[in-house]
């Protein structure tokens, strides 16, 4: 097979993933990542072209044109970024079988047309709570939507821990995805204990703001970010992770690896969250804030229950491995070889100018200028703008 992947770029999750996945495909699979901006974080595209696929940088739509006309299946990494709208909408795509691994979940914002699912061959979610956007749709469209897991697991532990805080937090330090209540539900807790938070984080920002707020301000322990993820999670024994109801993640990485390492998970009833931690099984999923407070209370208080439910916790991420997801896409990759090739037509889909594009991701709001918005965070009104500054459809804003 001779897959061609056009990604924005190979930082952050979506690197992560493939770089892992590379590293586990047979090498009959002949890869190429075909990069739409040049990368900045060169890790994760340095380790997969260390695996054996090709990792190169677009030079123009032109350029991707004719390697999507060479390839067997062009596999799109789709998030809500502007440069892979751009390509999406270029008239000069040629016939091709289309493959879109999604990296956001398209329950909340950004949002996913569902026009997608059957202008692609298959359309594929890294997370089966994703699959409840196909409930309404034909037996037909359904038939092509599918889920696989991009967010994977610690092989192994890590050597030499100390002792660290019983409670931490990894992943990011922001209110964009972490719960706003955060702090409130530590101060809410009955046991004096501190929780580490591992991430890059902003000494003046609101997060910071929030915790130099609290009652209990010491309970908390900014430690920054960590070039060993592995050693920061295995200093503790439970993973808080309370993340905001409609924040835009899916396999959420940070969460299959610290229950890989035996700690017992403590998350929010979100979706995506649900589909990954069953409560009183492998973690625990709470309600609401408050009753955050009185599950880590709990489970602080019985050590032979937290052993127990990050045990179970080790097994449960077993079943999220780069072979699984591997195989996965070789078989559907498979099925796809079977199909005709077909010329698309995506731009009658997302739209032809960059402010199309973003509303397409938005649902058609018009309510995209809020100060969150306006700060040049992925997939906002201010990175549509940075990457295409002076087109005119932006007049439409003007006031």
């Amino acid at each position: 097979m001779n897959i061609l992947h056009v990604t924005a770029h190979l930082g952050g999750g979506v690197g992560k993933a493939h770089a892992a996945l590379s590293a586990a495909m047979p090498s009959s699979v002949q890869q190429t990542y075909l990069l739409l901006e040049e990368p900045r974080d060169k890790r994760y595209a340095d380790a997969i072209a260390e695996s054996g696929a090709e990792v190169r940088f677009a030079r123009g739509m032109e350029d991707v044109a004719a390697q999507a006309a060479g390839a067997d299946i062009v596999q799109f990494e789709f998030w809500n970024h502007p440069r892979l709208y751009e390509c999406l909408a270029s008239d000069l795509l040629p016939p091709m079988r289309t493959v879109f691994w999604s990296h956001v979940s398209g329950l909340f914002r950004p949002v996913i047309d569902p026009r997608l699912f059957s202008a692609a061959h298959r359309f594929v979610f890294t997370t089966p709570a994703s699959l409840a956007l196909a409930e309404a749709l034909p037996a037909a469209t359904r038939a092509r939507l599918s889920s696989i897991g991009s967010g994977f697991g610690f092989e192994t532990g890590a050597d030499d821990v100390p002792q660290g805080a019983p409670i931490c937090y990894l992943g990011t330090v922001d209110f964009v995805k972490m719960h706003p209540g955060f702090f409130d539900a530590i101060d809410a807790m009955q046991h004096d204990v501190v929780v580490a938070i591992w991430g890059a984080f902003d000494p003046q920002g609101e997060v910071a703001a929030r915790a130099r707020a609290m009652r209990h301000p010491e309970r908390v322990a900014f430690m920054g970010q960590t070039e060993n993820p592995a050693a920061a999670l295995s200093a503790s024994h439970i993973f808080f992770y309370p993340l905001q109801p409609d924040h835009y993640g899916t396999a959420e990485n940070a969460l299959i690896e610290a229950m890989s390492l035996g700690l017992a998970p403590a998350v929010l009833a979100n979706p995506a969250e649900k589909a990954i931690v069953s409560h009183g099984k492998d973690g625990l999923v709470a309600s609401s804030l408050a009753d955050c407070a009185a599950l880590l209370d709990g489970v602080l208080d019985d050590a032979a229950q937290c052993d127990a439910l990050g045990r179970a916790a080790v097994e449960r991420a077993r079943a999220f491995s780069p072979a699984n997801s591997a195989t996965a896409f070789i078989r559907l990759w498979s099925e796809v070889l079977r199909e005709d090739k077909r010329k698309p037509d995506f731009s009658a889909i997302v739209g032809k100018t960059p402010l199309d594009w973003l509303r397409s991701t938005q649902g058609g709001s018009e309510t995209m200028a809020t100060p969150t918005a306006e700060r040049a965070a992925k997939g906002t009104l201010a990175h549509f703008r940075a990457a295409f500054p002076d087109h005119p459809c932006w007049r439409e804003l003007a006031g």
